[in-house]
């Protein structure tokens, strides 16, 4: 099968000559770091080789409870949140049909997605929907008391054990957590859920291709051998090995850290043509903010929908502060087939594209867009997708995934951690009276007077 292609012309035509060319010691260095382990950040390298490390047995396993989970639910919570949600949704949503939600789906299950937010007005309504459904849950949590998820399980938990009984409520709950430490093991062990384990050394934005993310995606449905598989490929395509020229990722890195460096470009906008890739750029966004966000440094991830967002966002990325960059993901092939019908009466003025495809008229835009902001200074990458299933979405995660590794070292940070995640959180317990939060609490409730 083919490979994601990468298309940087647009983008290096705006620096000086052989300004990506200048940053191959510097890409090949951070691959190598990455590589040897003697990057910041080391003991959470595991999603590095880990696509061609699965098993068929893993997956096996996997599919199996998946198959379960299908079997005797007709909806599935996913109960996580940051990358023990995004990924999976990611995924489901590039691959799913767009109202699958709406008219009812006999073959898969519904999935929703909970333990991401504390709005309350959600978690009821969610009650609601679940009174006469048989659901199951999948609860992703390492620690077990992310607050967002466990507040969620906690009702969820009881809502299933209500509604099904203890004992089936025990067949259709599954803990996604660490091996043996936390909260949600031990609440996993004492009630016998069935379980998976987020391994050590794999943070939680990379972790779409272990079972935070496999599991999810295989209830839905999907393959997750052919999207392991393209993870895979891309895995061998973005090896060190590669020449600089030929390696997508690192070429990647390259351009958008000399974008920054030499031009000022703070802002990359993630583009989409197609509403389905929407949470591809939502995963996206959390994958590089969190990662390359540190030291007063690093580019700020954003991302418009198009063409929708052109009726709102296009004039100022037209003619708005010259501080960004777009990063287009192209779509070669949709999955259907719509042809625009003609008009006796063409009010609209539309019957010159009768006949053609829907396709065609949203390729146009997409080009004609691209040329229109690179005329108004704003350079484009464009990363080509031969067609959206589960071989390509794979080959598009380890992508975005080494991509980051390697340009959040060029950039001289250690894009593994997110330290500055934790400042919300402690407010947020003082300001609860969380137990052993009371300095915290006198000190900011004085700030508050």
């Amino acid at each position: 099968m083919e490979r994601i292609q990468l298309d940087i012309t647009k983008a290096a035509q705006f620096l000086s000559e052989g300004a990506v060319k200048a940053y191959e010691p510097q890409v090949k260095a951070a691959q190598e770091a990455l590589e040897n382990g003697s990057c910041p950040g080391n003991d959470f390298l595991g999603w590095l080789h880990l696509p061609s490390s699965i098993t068929p047995q893993f997956l096996d396993e996997v599919q199996a409870v998946a198959n379960t989970l299908r079997q005797k639910c007709e909806v599935i919570v996913v109960a996580g949140i940051g990358g023990s949600y995004l990924g999976a949704r990611a995924v489901i949503e590039a691959l799913g049909n767009s109202f699958a939600w709406l008219v009812g789906d006999k073959t898969n299950p519904t999935i929703v997605f909970a333990g991401n937010n504390i709005g309350e007005d959600y978690l009821f309504e969610l009650s609601e929907y679940l009174k006469d459904k048989r659901f199951g849950v999948i609860n992703i949590s390492k620690s077990g008391t992310t607050t967002e998820t466990a507040l969620a399980f906690r009702l969820l938990k009881k809502q299933c054990e209500e509604q099904r009984g203890k004992a089936d409520a025990k067949d259709v709950i599954v803990a996604i957590t660490d091996a043996k430490r936390g909260a949600a093991r031990a609440a996993a062990d004492k009630e016998g859920y069935k379980t998976f384990v987020i391994p050590d050394n794999v943070g939680g934005r990379f972790s779409v291709l272990t079972p935070v993310g496999l599991l999810p995606i295989a209830c839905a449905g999907f393959d997750i051998k052919a999207l392991v598989n393209g993870a895979a490929d891309m895995e061998k395509a973005t090896a060190p090995s590669v020449p600089f020229a030929e390696n997508i990722a690192a070429q990647y890195a390259a351009v958008r850290n000399a974008l920054y460096t030499e031009k000022g470009k703070k802002i990359e906008i993630m583009v989409n043509y197609q509403p389905k890739l929407h949470f591809i750029a939502e995963w996206w966004k959390q994958l590089y903010g969190e990662s390359e966000g540190k030291e007063h440094k690093g580019i700020f991830p954003a991302s418009c929908d198009f063409t929708t967002d052109l009726h709102s966002m296009g004039q100022w990325i037209q003619e708005g502060e010259r501080s960004i960059f777009e990063t287009v993901i192209s779509v070669e092939q949709p999955a259907k087939k719509l042809l625009f019908p003609s008009d006796d009466e063409n009010l609209d003025g539309l019957n010159f594209l009768a006949g053609k495809r829907v396709d065609e008229v949203n390729k146009m835009a997409e080009l004609g867009t691209l040329l229109a902001h690179v005329d108004g200074g704003v350079p484009n990458i464009r990363i080509i997708v031969p067609e959206l299933n589960e071989y390509y979405i794979g080959q598009l995660i380890y992508f975005f995934e080494i991509g980051c590794g390697i340009s959040g070292n060029v950039l001289g940070v250690n894009p593994f951690n997110q330290p500055g995640v934790e400042a919300y959180k402690k407010n947020m317990f003082a300001l609860l009276d969380k137990p052993g939060y009371e300095a915290e609490s006198k000190a900011i409730k004085e700030r508050l007077k």
